[in-house]
């Protein structure tokens, strides 16, 4: 059976993906980079979200080179900020302090009201194997960044990111929730619409 790599140690991020596949009728042998012995270093220095999400896959395909490889790049971009945090979205105030990447977009946006306070968040996803080009797919889901913060936090900009339809937080919505509506969760889904026609 074809090994899929995900280039991720997320386990929530690896299970989604399997469930996924399993439920398209998509049968390769999953592993996530909790399972390998070799994990090459990866910088990630690339300007946009697709770029880094190439370099991750390259990297480990290097490694791995008769494995299937998928990596992602997640972040979130504020217009009124001229598009940040976008890339540094998980290094905005400091590496991977969720809480005062928080504070800091807020504490820019405290001026801005209604349309100026528009987000969304970007996932692009990156399949690369052996012989065959790359397969990208991105998935985009707009929000309003919230005036204030209960200071309670949940993962990276979700108690601060208010989704209109579901008239919440992605904090507050269960994960079946989040998943059915996210970034993540549309750009996994143009992937599995996608995937058959690429690996025949």
């Amino acid at each position: 059976m074809t090994a899929l790599i995900i280039a991720s140690k997320n386990a929530h991020k690896v299970d989604e993906i399997k469930a996924s596949l399993t439920a398209a009728g998509i049968d390769l042998d999953v592993k996530s980079l909790n399972d390998l012995d070799n994990v090459p270093e990866i910088v990630e220095d690339g300007t946009t979200f697709e770029e880094n999400a190439e370099k991750k896959a390259r990297a480990i395909a290097k490694a791995y080179p008769n494995a299937l490889v998928l990596a992602d790049d997640s972040g979130l971009t504020i217009p009124a900020l001229n598009g940040e945090p976008g890339v540094y979205s998980a290094r905005y105030a400091g590496d991977h302090d969720d809480a005062a990447n928080n504070r800091k977009v807020l504490e820019k946006l405290s001026t801005k009201v209604g349309f100026d306070r528009a987000a969304f968040f970007t996932t692009v996803m990156v399949l690369v194997g052996p012989d065959r080009d790359s397969l990208v797919v991105e998935g985009q889901v707009p929000g309003q960044i919230m005036e204030s913060w209960d200071g309670q936090e949940s993962f990276g900009y979700d108690p601060i990111f208010f989704y209109e339809p579901a008239g919440k937080t992605f904090a507050a919505m269960t994960m079946e929730e989040k998943n059915a509506v996210s970034h993540r969760g549309r750009a996994l889904k143009k992937l599995i619409n996608e995937l058959p026609q690429w690996l025949a």
